[in-house]
């Protein structure tokens, strides 16, 4: 079964995400902060991650700059962000995410 980590800390945009990517056959780990995230990574090696960019303490473009300093340039990560300027979306294509998705979106 494919893992994926939900970093998000808007708990219902989390929900929705759990059960609907539970739903589709996914395990899904969740993290609402930058370092539970890089954490969670380190201990459980999640196939994909979905990351929001506004995060307590750590924000979404750093937690991707250290996941790829830290070996894991394999890691498929999505931006997925209110943040819709495009100069949101370069520094985080810049920050070595693989796409970047705006809210709201379809889960489908």
């Amino acid at each position: 079964m494919k893992r994926i980590l939900v970093v998000e800390d808007e708990p219902q945009i989390t929900s929705f995400l759990k059960r609907g990517l539970t739903y589709k056959g996914f395990d899904v780990l969740v993290a609402s902060t930058g370092e539970q995230a890089l954490r969670t990574v380190r201990e459980h090696s999640p196939d994909l991650v979905l990351l929001d960019i506004v995060l307590p303490n750590i924000n979404g473009f750093e937690v991707c700059r250290c996941l790829r300093t830290d070996g894991h340039q394999e890691l498929p990560i999505l931006m997925l962000t209110a943040k819709d300027e495009l100069s949101d979306k370069i520094i985080g294509l810049d920050s070595g995410a693989d796409d970047y998705i705006t809210k709201p979106f379809v889960l489908r």
